[in-house]
């Protein structure tokens, strides 16, 4: 499993949004390396901001 798809599966389990602190809490993954693969998530629109600074999957 790549970094995008541990990060999308960590969100859906959360059920809520999260930030990237929380998330790489969750997976376990490093926070620049979080913060690296949001940006690449938001460009390709895999992730929504429904709340400033919270992220989730664009689909749930």
């Amino acid at each position: 499993m790549n970094e995008k798809e541990l990060i999308l599966d960590a969100m859906r389990k959360a059920g809520e949004p999260l930030n990237a602190g929380r998330v790489a809490e969750l997976t376990g993954l490093d926070r620049k390396a979080v913060d690296k693969a949001f940006a690449v998530m938001k460009k390709e629109g895999s992730i929504v901001s429904p709340v400033r600074c919270k992220w989730e999957p664009a689909e749930k």
